[in-house]
C-alpha cells in the first residue's frame, strides 16, 4: 500500500515547528460540514473549546488552486519562517500557509479562495506538529484523525494534484491570463504547449509564494 500521508521534517526552526504532514483527500462529501466545524469551534469556551480546536488543528486548503508539490511545500516553509521568527501576519502557522499562498496580503481573500468552502470536493490538509520523539503525533495517529474529520478518498499527492489543479483558476488567482507567453501558448492547446504552460504556470506561483516574504 502506498504512504499517502507525507511526513516532512525541518531542522532549522524550532521544535513544534519541525514535523509536517501532508494529506490530498479526493471526492470529498463533508465540506460543508467540516468548515461550519471550524467556525464553531472559534468561538467555544473553555476546556471544550480547547479540545476542539485541537481535534481540527489543521490547515484546510481547497486543492484546486495547488499546482505542485513544490507549491505547497514552499508556502509551508515560508509559514514555518514565519513562525519560528515571530513574524506571523496571521494567528497561527496554519493560517499563515493559506495567507503566504495568496498573491495579495488581504487574509480573508486568501481564507475565501484558499481555504476549505462549502462546497470543496478535493482538500490539500496540513499539520505541523512536534516530531514524534518530542511529544508530537505519530503518522498513523495523524491519518486516523484525519480519516474521522473528512469523509473522502486519500489519494497521492502528486496523482493527485494532476487530476485536480484547477488551472484557469491558478491564472485568475495569480494574475496570469494576460502573460504574453502563457496566452500564446494557450491559444494553441496541443498537449505540448499544455503541458509547457502549466511548467511555467507552476514556476511563477512557486516564485511568487517564495518572494512574497520578502516583497511584503
Amino acid at each position: 500500500m502506498p504512504v499517502l500521508l507525507e511526513h516532512l521534517w525541518y531542522a532549522n526552526v524550532r521544535t513544534d515547528l519541525q514535523t509536517v504532514y501532508i494529506a490530498l483527500f479526493a471526492n470529498v462529501a463533508n465540506a460543508a460540514a467540516i468548515r461550519n466545524r471550524i467556525v464553531a469551534a472559534a468561538s467555544l469556551r473553555g476546556e471544550e473549546g480547547e479540545r476542539e480546536r485541537n481535534e481540527i488543528n489543521f490547515a484546510f486548503l481547497d486543492a484546486r488552486p495547488i499546482t505542485s508539490r513544490l507549491h505547497i511545500s514552499t508556502a509551508i516553509y515560508q509559514a514555518l519562517v514565519a513562525a519560528d521568527q515571530g513574524s506571523l501576519r496571521t494567528k497561527t502557522v496554519h493560517s499563515e500557509i493559506l495567507w503566504t499562498l495568496n498573491p495579495s496580503n488581504n487574509i480573508s481573500e486568501s481564507i475565501k479562495r484558499f481555504g476549505i468552502s462549502s462546497t470543496s470536493t478535493s482538500l490539500l490538509v496540513v499539520h505541523v506538529c512536534s516530531p514524534v520523539n518530542a511529544g508530537g503525533p505519530a503518522p498513523a495517529e495523524v491519518a486516523q484523525r484525519l480519516r474521522f474529520i473528512i469523509r473522502g478518498d486519500m489519494v497521492d499527492l502528486d496523482a493527485g494534484l494532476e487530476r485536480v489543479t484547477d488551472w484557469d483558476l491558478v491564472k485568475k488567482y495569480y494574475k496570469l491570463q494576460t502573460d504574453p507567453v502563457i496566452s500564446a501558448l494557450s491559444a494553441k492547446p496541443d498537449r505540448s504547449n499544455r503541458e509547457k504552460e502549466r511548467e511555467l504556470v507552476n514556476e511563477l506561483v512557486v516564485s511568487a509564494v517564495a518572494m512574497k516574504c520578502v516583497m511584503s
